[in-house]
Order: C-alpha cells, then structure tokens, then sequence
C-alpha cells in the first residue's frame, strides 16, 4: 500500500533520542530550549515556545490574548476540527467563515462582513501549507483591531513573499504530528515577537509555575515555587524536542523534495479537464503538506469513486479538508458555507512523502490519470 504520507527520518533521529535518553532529563529541558532557540531562528520571530501539540498551541496564544467567554473568534470551518475546537477550549465562539474556492483558505471578504463588536481575533488558517494572504489580514485585522492568530499547523517551512511562514504579525502555532512535513511524534510550537505574549505562553504551559524544572534543578539554594494563576500541563518533552532538532536542520531540504514530487503531480494532471490542480498564489511558497487535487462536480468519476478506485489498487487516500460546521460537534451553529462544503467535497488528497519512489509516484499519476480519462472515453462513446 503506498500511504498518504510518512515522516521523513533516520539514525540522526534515532541517535538523538538514545542521546535524550542516556542524558536522564526526559521532560522539558535544555533540548527543549535548544529546539526553541532553533526556530525562533529559522522564522524570525523574536520568541518560540514549544509546547505539547498544536491544538495546545492554539489554545494557549487565545489564552495569552486574554480572549474568553463572550468573545466571538473568526475561523475557517474547513480546517481540521483543533482549530475550532481551541476556540470553544478558551470559552469563547467559533464564527465560521468562507474560503476561496482556489485554494481554501480564508476568504478575508467574507471574514470582514461577520465582524461584530464581540469579535476579537481571527484565526487564519495555512491550508495544507499553502500560505494565506497575510498582507490583507494584517491590514484588516489592523483597522479593526483584532488579533491575528496565524493557524500554521501545516505550515513550517512554507514562505510568504519571501518570509518564512512564522514570522508574527501576532502569534503563530504550528504541528509536529507525524503528518506534518517535520515532526517531534507530538508537539507544538508558537511563535511571537511580542514580550508580553511570550511570558504568559511560557507560564500557562507548566500550571503557571513561577520557575521552571530546570532552574530549580540547576538553583544552588531552596526554591520554593508558587503557581500564579490557572495553567496547564502543555509541556513538549525533551524527548520530542530531541527528533525536533534534526528535523528541523532538514526542514528546508525536505520541503524541496515534496515542492518537486509536487511539480510532478502538477504537470500530470494540469491537462485533464475533469480535475483540477490547486495554484500556489502570486509570492507564496507552499511546503505541500499535502497535495489537494480537486475533483470537478462535471467529473464523470467522482471523488469517493476515485478514492475507492484508488485503494483498489493500493494507493491510500483521503478526502479533503473537513468542514467543522457540519460535525455533530458543531452542528447546532446551523451554518451554511457552500464553498467551504463544495471543496470539501470534491476534493482528494493523494500521497506525498519523502523520500517516494518515483515508481510509486508514476503509480498514483496513472491510476488517476486512467481512472478519468477510461471513464471519458466510455461515456463518449
């Protein structure tokens, strides 16, 4: 079975974590520090705070906003179920929005139209590592003074006009699940270049103890802490952070090789009239977390038919991005989003990984290159 997608590693990874566990230090410490250190510098950003997952991410950078009950928070609804359901964590109100039917992600037009006086942030969402239009978010988010949390789950390593997608306009979280293009096994980051932020993140992911593990381990006289207000266990552990550290170091060598296999997909499927390839904008870079290929609704194949014609043969799949407002979770807010539900629908996301086989890349182009044009050609006659 060629799957979906597989986390790139190998004896680097391996002899790090042997290392972490030789050192005895297992929960947060100096790898941790060290992973952070790293980031902060690979994006830009002034402060990087690792973290147990994305969704703690999210939940936290909400929270160190001082967002919570009664506050109205914009998001796509296409997006996986974390990114509403850290809203709802921090005890305030998803307000699903629209994407663009190009490439999914948030529609800033249909966003500044559901702006209240109760909103305070928008949470724009990097689609399956395509980068948003973050000039026109930051001037909207600006003029009606909310704060924009970038959801860059998928995202580490994509580039906004030159940028690397964790540069802050506000804060920025991103994944490490073994999905994601790096990966910790499980892990989180935010990135800022606000102080403020940075402090109160650091806090609320260890029950707000007043000083860490590692400098009462380190204190040369009794430390006594204290826990200065409600937090929480969202520590990253030195262990993830010791498969971090050389994942990152790869990052970029890694997102060229899934950029190529991507280029590959692209000139394959770009002269088939019954699907359609997702466009990287104008000065966007995407890491193609994963490749979103489009089905058309005129498609004499449709997409779960595809899917299925697909494993028949060996190749994993899976539908597009999910649309929150249609789960049971949320299905109470009684949202229509006919964009967000098409492109959910018809879309597919075929495998990509590195390394993969050009032969299995060659696998999946004809299966689904000959599963559309055989069905064509059958109706036409």
């Amino acid at each position: 079975m060629i799957p979906v997608a597989k986390p790139t590693f190998n004896e680097e990874e391996i002899d790090a974590l042997v290392a972490a566990l030789r050192s005895g230090w297992l929960t947060q410490g100096p790898r941790v520090q060290a992973f952070e250190e790293a980031f902060a510098a690979y994006t830009g950003a002034a402060h990087a705070i690792a973290v147990s997952s994305g969704t703690a991410a999210l939940h936290l950078a909400l929270l160190a906003a001082q967002i919570g009950p009664g506050d109205e928070v914009l998001c796509p609804s296409m997006s996986f179920i974390a990114t509403a359901n850290a809203i709802v964590h921090a005890g305030a109100t998803p307000v699903f929005a629209e994407v663009g039917w190009e490439n999914g992600n948030l529609d800033p037009r249909d966003v500044e139209r559901r702006i209240t006086p109760k909103t305070k942030a928008v949470i724009l969402v990097h689609q399956n590592g395509m980068p948003a239009d973050l000039d026109t978010f930051k001037a909207l988010c600006d003029a009606k003074q909310l704060v924009l949390i970038e959801d860059a789950a998928c995202a580490a390593g994509s580039s906004y006009k030159g940028a690397k997608i964790g540069l802050p306009h506000g804060m920025v979280c991103f994944s490490f699940h073994p999905r994601k293009v790096i990966t910790t096994g499980e892990g989180g980051m935010i990135t800022t270049n606000d102080p403020e932020y940075a402090n109160r993140l650091r806090l609320l992911r260890h029950h707000a103890m007043s000083v860490s593990d590692r400098d009462r381990h380190h204190a040369k006289t009794v430390t006594i802490e204290r826990y200065l207000t409600v937090g929480y266990n969202y520590r990253m552990s030195d262990l993830h952070a010791a498969l971090g550290i050389p994942q990152l170091r790869k990052l970029d060598a890694i997102v060229e090789d899934r950029r190529a296999i991507a280029r590959q997909y692209d000139e394959a499927f770009n002269g088939l009239e019954a699907v359609r390839v997702i466009r990287e904008p104008a000065g966007c870079v995407s890491n193609y977390q994963s490749y979103a290929l489009c089905v058309e609704p005129h498609s004499p194949m449709g997409r779960n038919a595809l899917m299925q014609h697909l494993l028949d043969r060996g190749i994993a799949s899976r539908r597009g991005v999910m649309t929150a407002h249609r789960e049971p979770a949320y299905a109470a807010f009684g949202v229509k989003l006919p964009l967000s539900e098409d492109l959910s629908d018809y879309s597919i996301l075929l495998p990509l990984y590195v390394p993969m086989d050009e032969a299995d890349i060659d696998k999946v182009i004809d299966a689904v290159s000959t599963a559309v044009a055989v069905r064509k050609q059958r109706i036409a006659v």
